[in-house]
């Protein structure tokens, strides 16, 4: 990979930010998929509604929230409610417009495992679990997925399915941005500096690829400053 004046990991922040332009009520999963959606209220969709698992819909925060149970997710917000009126009235109500998640591993129908790497019984490495993740998968209009790409997170077969893809819409890696086509991922752009090849060494199985595939613009200078200096000044997403 060519060297950039920004890191892999920024480039995928700033991708999935972008993929959130005109939308409105989002469902914000811990991690990576939590600084993707505050940059995107703070340039592309200063409009957004950050809904949090905690209870808290219509979030506001004034810093970025180091977990669902971070204080300053209640800023400002426009309901705080129990988990259950939450995922009851809001999310299987049909009021989320894009569920936004991680994965350990996805296939090539961007089902999504957050539960297990290994046999479920003698697992080698145990993952935090669905959390809400199934319930977002099955409820919002459509899911965005961010996750970095390697052949252990692009696999054939998953360890265990804690998610449905069938509402993906967008996945963002650190390599490229694909959309589903036809129950299956296709590469539809490269982040600069990213060949082809390096894409397909990174997956588990040939890749679908777009016929006009595109070139991911860097980032700018104010996408880079928000999230070093306000986002993720401790390089945690980053490094």
């Amino acid at each position: 990979m060519t060297e950039q004046p920004f890191s892999a990991s920024e480039m995928m922040i700033v991708a999935a930010a972008r993929e959130l332009a005109g939308q409105r009520v989002c469902f914000v999963g811990v991690g990576l998929p939590n600084i993707a959606v505050n940059l995107a209220k703070r340039t592309v969709a200063p409009d957004l509604e950050l809904v949090y698992e905690a209870g808290v819909f219509g979030a506001r925060p004034a810093r970025l929230p180091l977990s669902i149970g971070d204080p300053t997710i209640v800023t400002h917000a426009t309901a705080v409610t129990s988990m259950f009126e939450l995922f009851g009235y809001y999310l299987q109500g049909g009021l989320i417009d894009v569920g936004f998640l991680g994965a350990a591993q996805i296939d090539r129908h961007a089902n999504i495992n957050t539960t297990v790497i290994g046999p479920y019984a003698t697992p080698k490495t145990r993952l935090p679990g669905s959390g809400g993740a199934c319930e977002i998968a099955m409820n919002a209009k459509s899911v965005f997925v961010i996750m970095r790409q390697s052949p252990r997170s692009f696999v054939e077969s998953l360890d265990f399915r804690t998610s449905v893809g069938t509402r993906v819409r967008v996945v963002v890696t650190d390599l490229g941005v694909y959309h589903l086509d036809d129950g299956q991922l296709r590469l539809d752009a490269l982040h600069p500096g990213v060949t082809l090849d390096q894409v397909c060494d990174s997956m588990g199985w040939p890749p679908r690829v777009a016929d006009q595939l595109t070139d991911t613009a860097a980032p700018t200078d104010d996408e880079l400053q928000l999230i070093r200096e306000e986002l993720d000044p401790g390089g945690v997403y980053t490094r």
